[in-house]
């Protein structure tokens, strides 16, 4: 069995390229943090899954959500 982690809507190269201005100035804001992720505030849950120190973690899901519920 394996952990994995379920990130939040993150502000990204790709993000500013799919939507127009209008809508990326809207992107994130329904996150009650009120914005997007950026990817460094997730990286640190991605390095821990990948790391030793995760050894006795299984079948978890790591929310990294910004105060978003998972369902």
């Amino acid at each position: 069995m394996t952990a994995c982690s379920e990130p939040a809507l993150t502000a990204s190269a790709e993000i500013e390229v799919v939507y127009d201005r209008e809508k990326l100035a809207e992107f994130g804001k329904t996150n009650p943090m009120g914005r997007p992720a950026q990817p460094a505030e997730l990286a640190h849950a991605f390095v821990f899954l990948a790391s030793d120190e995760s050894r006795f973690v299984t079948g978890e899901v790591l929310g990294v959500t910004g105060g978003l519920l998972l369902a």
